[in-house]
């Protein structure tokens, strides 16, 4: 009952919390299904139908044409990935344990080790979920080729983590306004369907309409990874530094913030509420 602890080394240390995270990301990969494999196949048939909805959709509508020069599915997959691994890892994190929560009753748990969880499963699900459809699609459909895919993949780190950054800031002001966070997180989710740029090339854009998206890190990620993915392709109306800087700038302050409402959250304002 009564442990003393014992002044650790920095190597003894990191290792503690590694082991935490990584116990902490099977618990949050198994949260979904008890069996992983099936929690897994789930994530994956998400991805499925949303890549079969708009191939669909591109196709009745005729929008096949303003495709790039390549193959039409990976034009699709690659807006698709990206969308699915930020709007992913913003739920994941911003709904993530407070300081209130009961898990952190236990002495080793902390809501760094429970944001790294979070972040870490959802990067884990979809990264697999990717090279498993991407696997399938090169030897049982047609055969493809990305023109840099270590660029390309690039991106979709990226993705991930500009999603972890305002996931951050989301559960950060959750325990102060937790209706407007759950409200901004469906409705920021829901908006990134059109905000992110995946349906559309944005070369092809007027410069009136690509001010609606250029503000959306998401969607520099997703143009820039077309670019790497397509060897004819060239974007020029995004770029890497934008959503580097606005993912760092967002982690700052949320960091800044949860540290902030740590010291002040109390586990009777869900009681208030």
């Amino acid at each position: 009952m009564f442990q003393q602890t014992r002044p650790r080394s920095f190597l003894r240390s990191a290792f503690a919390i590694g082991e935490l995270i990584y116990h902490a990301t099977v618990r949050k990969v198994r949260s979904t299904h008890n069996n992983a494999f099936l929690a897994i196949a789930v994530n994956m048939l998400q991805a499925v139908v949303l890549v079969a909805a708009f191939y669909v959709m591109f196709t009745i509508l005729g929008l096949r044409g303003a495709k790039l020069r390549g193959d039409f599915l990976l034009y699709v997959m690659s807006g698709i990935f990206l969308y699915i691994t930020h709007v992913k890892s913003v739920g994941a994190v911003s709904g993530s344990e407070t300081s209130a929560s009961p898990m952190m009753q236990h002495a080793p748990m902390n809501t760094i080790i429970s944001i790294a969880a979070g972040a870490l499963s959802t990067l884990y699900i979809q990264a697999l979920s990717l090279l498993t459809i991407l696997f399938v699609y090169h030897v049982v459909f047609k055969p493809y080729e990305i023109d840099q895919p270590v660029l390309a993949f690039s991106m979709f780190l990226l993705a991930w983590f500009t999603g972890c950054a305002v996931g951050l800031v989301l559960l950060a002001i959750k325990p102060w306004f937790p209706t407007f966070v759950s409200v901004f997180t469906q409705v920021y989710q829901r908006a990134n369907m059109i905000a992110s740029g995946k349906m559309f090339v944005a070369n092809a854009l007027p410069p009136t309409m690509l001010m609606l998206f250029d503000w959306n890190p998401l969607f520099h990620c997703i143009d820039q990874a077309r670019g790497f993915v397509f060897i004819n392709y060239f974007p020029r109306n995004s770029n890497i530094e934008y959503p580097i800087i606005v993912a760092i700038v967002l982690i700052m302050l949320g960091l800044m913030g949860e540290f902030y409402t740590r010291q002040h959250v109390s586990s009777s304002w869900g009681a208030r509420r």
